[in-house]
């Protein structure tokens, strides 16, 4: 028979307070503090910000270094090779190419954040609503979404460029609208994917047990929580739009004369690539090639710093 027998003293040992065994030794990091970590890490990603910043210098405040208009004349000082004067040359027209490739990316660049931004308040309110709503509703409103898409989007320029006119003011809204009317899809196909994933999650659930509505639950709780995929579409669809602007430019239905995209300076090089004024043609191009490369590889490690499954 087992009797209880009393501990010893001097097996108990008081207890050291200035133990940091179970101390944490990492701060706490938020989720976005986390992400901007990651990006700063990201060395492609961080030359391609630092890209973009070089090119909205330039796109603000190079004509004012310049001290040259985009539509300045000097029929004297044709087709100058780039120079101390003229940095980039000039043109056919005597009109400081700098200065004229400086607007050419304001306006790049206008078009492309104006089509993102389009693209966002369309794509994030249809591809929501398609979401949230009964599985008719979603199923008719992604048919909508297909024949939007499906039809030509060349067409819908130059129905569109016909019928508003080519005027210098409404040409540059025109593209916008013309990107638009389709470029919305992509973005409310992914936004639909995320709120029918996310409005089963417990969170979603229990605000609608309190009573929440459909449309609390969708801006408080479902795009709060789907702004990393959002945020990476968009820096995406911006070199896109920049591209199919130069493209449509390039084919005359872009902006008119003497409103400077890129896509207007490559076309008037193109024409005189045959005597030999290469630069011309090399600098509108090589611009337009620097802008997509840089909002590539930034959207490329935005995505990767927003993956939690890359976090370390």
């Amino acid at each position: 028979m087992m009797t209880n027998k009393p501990i010893p003293a001097e097996l108990f040992a008081p207890a050291d307070r200035k133990d940091d065994a179970d101390k944490i030794t990492r701060p706490t990091i938020g989720f976005w503090k986390d992400v901007l970590r990651r990006l700063l890490q990201n060395k492609l990603a961080m030359f391609g910000f630092f890209l973009i910043v070089v090119m909205l210098i330039m796109a603000f405040l190079g004509p004012q270094i310049s001290g040259y208009s985009y539509f300045q004349q000097e029929l004297t000082h044709m087709n100058i090779e780039p120079n101390g004067q003229y940095w980039f040359g000039t043109d056919t027209l005597g009109r400081d190419l700098f200065t004229r490739i400086c607007f050419g990316i304001r306006y790049s660049l206008l078009i492309g954040i104006l089509a993102a931004a389009m693209d966002f308040v369309i794509g994030v309110s249809y591809g929501g609503i398609a979401g949230m709503a009964s599985s008719k509703v979603d199923t008719l409103m992604m048919r909508i979404a297909e024949i939007a898409y499906a039809i030509p989007y060349m067409l819908i320029v130059i129905l569109i460029s016909v019928t508003m006119g080519k005027d210098q003011g409404a040409s540059l809204y025109t593209l916008v609208l013309a990107m638009s009317i389709t470029g919305w899809v992509p973005m409310a196909i992914m936004v639909r994917g995320q709120v029918l994933q996310l409005r089963e999650n417990e969170y979603c659930l229990a605000s609608q047990s309190l009573g929440g509505s459909k449309k609390h639950i969708l801006t408080k709780h479902i795009i709060p929580n789907t702004l990393g995929p959002i945020l990476v579409n968009i820096t995406l669809s911006v070199p896109r739009a920049i591209f199919a602007e130069a493209t449509l430019s390039f084919m005359g239905l872009g902006l008119q004369p003497p409103q400077p995209s890129l896509g207007v300076l490559a076309t008037d090089g193109l024409e005189v690539m045959g005597i030999g004024l290469f630069y011309q043609m090399l600098l509108p191009a090589l611009f337009i090639s620097l802008i997509m490369f840089s909002f590539n590889v930034f959207g490329d490690g935005l995505q990767d710093a927003l993956d939690p499954r890359l976090r370390k």
